[in-house]
């Protein structure tokens, strides 16, 4: 009886057509949490907004397309890029945090499932491919990763799609200069368990946490910022200091926790894919994971970016980073077989994950 390995075998994205910059963001007048318009000159906000984050654009859902149909076309890329019969799925995995917000609404609609919507777009008939969601905040694609592995493992599932899909657009509040943060995207892949004897790739470990006592308010839904908005509208909130040092505080740690696991050093670890959330946080974290091995200076191209013109399109970052590299898109960033990378996610619950991954 040989050992089972869980392999990524194709990959596939959605990147929205329309492109946000920061510079139609110099228009709007920001307001704070105390409802105060804030002052400062909102070029001056952008400018000091870039200088942190690293973003510059974002992209926008067109307003005739949902989440679920993005999930579907990145979902039909991986299955191309795979080579695989759709009708041999297990499962279809969708991880969100807000299902479906129809253009001009707020409301969350997740009635079916958005992994319902996707099977019933990609026109399987398989009753025996189970499709269901994931929330567990940003890092929801690397959840479902970690728990096909976990269905692989246990002998119940043999392949399935993972897909991570997020219209942050509509649940920003305008008014809020953290709304310019957030975008709109899908990634997917299909993963399928392969005999050990035929490949040396695989999932190597995984790591994660959920811290819920003062963290659960991390990340939360409230009223706009601007005065006298409707309290019954909520929108996507943010204590942006409490989860910046949340995640310089614990996700390092759990990345060594992953590669430990996995009985690997840091010396043969060639990439790391971050949830794009934040370019000096990211920086951060690599930084700090570095230094828990004793190690002062970051190896050069160790991290693919692609928070300076796609925002944080939250589920969606990984899975879209990992398919650009994968097909050569990166000029800085190549993989090789053999590989060994690393996931990693932090994100609202609070919640954080890594997996160790060889190529």
């Amino acid at each position: 009886m040989h050992s089972l390995q869980t392999v990524i075998t194709g990959t596939g994205s959605y990147i929205p057509a329309n492109v946000k910059t920061n510079k139609e963001f110099t228009i709007l007048n920001f307001y704070g949490e105390d409802n105060k318009k804030i002052e400062t000159d909102p070029q001056e906000v952008v400018e000091k907004f870039k200088q942190i984050t690293g973003i510059e654009e974002r992209r926008y859902v067109d307003s005739g397309m949902e989440s679920s149909d993005m999930a579907a076309i990145a979902a039909q890329r991986a299955i191309d890029d795979a080579q695989c019969d759709p009708e041999t799925l297990d499962q279809i995995i969708v991880a969100h945090n807000f299902g479906n917000v129809l253009k001009h609404t707020i409301q969350t609609d997740v009635l079916p499932a958005l992994a319902s919507r996707v099977k019933h777009a990609l026109k399987i008939k398989n009753p025996n491919c189970v499709a269901y969601d994931i929330l567990f905040g940003c890092p929801g694609w690397v959840q479902g990763v970690i728990q096909a592995d976990a269905y692989f493992k246990a002998g119940i599932a043999k392949k399935c799609l993972v897909i991570g899909t997020e219209t942050l657009s509509r649940v920003i509040d305008i008014y809020d200069r953290d709304s310019m943060i957030f975008s709109d995207g899908a990634g997917a892949c299909v993963m399928e368990t392969k005999d050990a004897s035929t490949t040396k790739s695989g999932i190597l470990a995984c790591s994660v946490q959920s811290h819920c006592m003062d963290e659960v308010e991390y990340l939360n839904m409230g009223k706009s910022n601007f005065p006298d908005s409707d309290p019954r509208i909520r929108y996507i909130k943010m204590k942006g200091r409490k989860v910046y040092e949340y995640a310089m505080k614990y996700v390092p740690a759990a990345m060594k926790d992953c590669l430990d696991k996995a009985g690997v050093g840091i010396s043969e670890l060639k990439k790391v894919f971050i949830h794009q959330a934040n370019e000096k946080m990211d920086e951060g974290i690599i930084k700090a994971m570095y230094k828990l091995y004793g190690i002062k200076t970051v190896p050069e191209n160790i991290m693919p970016m692609s928070i300076h013109y796609l925002g944080n399109s939250s589920v969606a970052t990984i899975p879209t980073l990992l398919d650009l590299v994968r097909k050569d898109t990166m000029k800085e960033h190549q993989l090789n077989d053999g590989d060994i990378i690393l996931f990693a996610s932090v994100g609202a619950g609070m919640n954080i994950n890594a997996v160790c991954y060889r190529v």
